[in-house]
């Protein structure tokens, strides 16, 4: 199936069942049919379509852990990471699933967002071309003079131009195109472009899986093998819920990461728990994502600490990564856009 064939699809289905509710998957509500105390109601936005980078939330909402935590969450379709860090300030979410970019960005737009725990220790992010006879790419110089699509909204408009720069090469030595975000799969697996952007545990394995079934092989250059000591994504909630709500907000991280960690454990039955949901989804995909996630989640700095712990030095060189490369005020600093509290 083409890509965009692939996305319609995803997005008729979804427009039918956009919302998983903790009684949302695989009959779980017939685990839970007695009687139980009130539950604190929250939402969360998954910020773009079911996949692995979100599948902790989805399995904790099947297994009743939040049941359990005395809360009632619903996961939902979002839009994008930006998009999805704003909705949350606007309190149209509780929490979702967010990056450290976007929160610095909504900060630096008068926002109070929040990360309160993490889920990729590190940064998910890569460059991906399409493996060609007698063309070896292993470093940033070797993308020298190539194409690269992305929304005209992304972040890879500043991250690639950043990171080349720190890499010793012009920021213009890649072409960056404003493409639609509809259009970036299929004008890559057709040539068009040279290069796209990827993240483990989301679109890297289905581009994998889309261009095998042409034939062809995906490569990629990971940002953090090549100086990008980044965050990756976490839980986002606003400095009003983490004020007025403290126990709410420990509740639900606790509970999400009980989710991830028997995610992390069960890659195949949680990819059957979320494909049975989305009958659309790849399990084999999923499954992949879900791997994928597994390794992210902690790193030798973090290893040995609780799920969602950062290290300081870390979110500091990422404040500062995100400071010079969307040129933010040098007042917006790691203490900002990330807290310990709750997973300490």
């Amino acid at each position: 199936m083409q890509q965009w064939q692939w996305t319609r699809r995803w997005w008729t289905a979804l427009a039918c069942a956009s919302t998983i509710g903790t009684a949302g998957i695989v009959g779980a509500g017939a685990l839970w049919a007695t009687p139980v105390a009130a539950q604190d109601k929250v939402k969360f936005n998954l910020s773009w379509l079911p996949q692995g980078s979100t599948g902790g939330v989805l399995v904790a909402i099947n297994k009743g852990y939040y049941r359990e935590a005395g809360l009632e969450v619903s996961a939902i379709v979002g839009h994008g990471g930006q998009r999805t860090v704003n909705e949350v300030d606007q309190g149209l979410f509780e929490f979702g699933y967010g990056d450290p970019i976007s929160v610095m960005l909504n900060r630096a737009q008068g926002g109070k967002t929040r990360m309160v725990g993490s889920i990729n220790a590190v940064w998910p992010g890569a460059i991906c071309y399409l493996a060609k006879p007698g063309r070896t790419i292993t470093k940033p110089a070797d993308l020298k003079g190539m194409s690269m699509g992305g929304g005209g909204a992304s972040p890879l408009q500043n991250i690639v131009p950043a990171w080349l720069k720190a890499n010793g090469l012009p920021p213009t030595a890649v072409k960056l195109l404003r493409l639609d975000p509809s259009t970036i799969n299929p004008s890559f697996l057709q040539g068009r472009v040279d290069l796209t952007e990827c993240w483990e545990g989301a679109n890297l394995p289905v581009l994998k899986s889309l261009a095998s079934k042409q034939g062809r092989e995906i490569g990629s250059l990971r940002y953090r093998d090549f100086g990008l000591d980044m965050v990756g994504n976490g839980i986002v909630t606003t400095e009003t819920m983490i004020a007025q709500k403290p126990d709410v907000v420990r509740r639900f991280v606790q509970a999400t990461y009980r989710g991830y960690a028997w995610m992390r454990e069960h890659p195949d039955e949680s990819a059957g728990v979320i494909v049975s949901q989305y009958p659309m989804l790849d399990k084999q995909v999923m499954v992949e994502q879900i791997r994928q996630i597994g390794v992210l989640e902690t790193d030798s700095e973090t290893k040995g600490h609780k799920p969602g712990w950062l290290p300081v030095p870390r979110m500091e060189s990422t404040a500062k990564f995100v400071r010079d490369a969307f040129n933010l005020a040098p007042t917006l600093k790691a203490t900002d856009i990330y807290t310990n509290q709750f997973v300490e």
